[in-house]
């Protein structure tokens, strides 16, 4: 017998992001860290349970997190996707 695995397949758009309190960074990076963390994300530790079930995500506290003096954009988009997964995650 084969043993099968089961991957989700799932598309995450994100209508809008708000951070606040940051300088100006280069939107592109910022954005592609996101994307690459939160694959990476899935990938390791598979879909959250508030994706699992399908359906939409109207609103998403992503809290706070630290972010060290001149830190970069992609390094800003990982903590980022990292907060973002963590919302996810209830």
């Amino acid at each position: 017998m084969t043993d099968q695995i089961r991957k989700a397949s799932v598309e995450l758009h994100i209508e809008e992001l708000v951070l606040e309190g940051f300088p100006h960074l280069d939107r592109t990076q910022l954005g592609d860290a996101v994307r690459d963390e939160l694959a990476r994300l899935m990938a390791e530790r598979g879909v959250p349970p508030g994706l699992a079930q399908g359906g939409t995500v109207a609103r998403l506290e992503g809290g706070e997190f630290q972010v060290a003096p001149g830190a970069n954009a992609r390094t800003i988009g990982a903590q980022i996707a990292q907060a973002v997964y963590r919302g996810l995650s209830w």
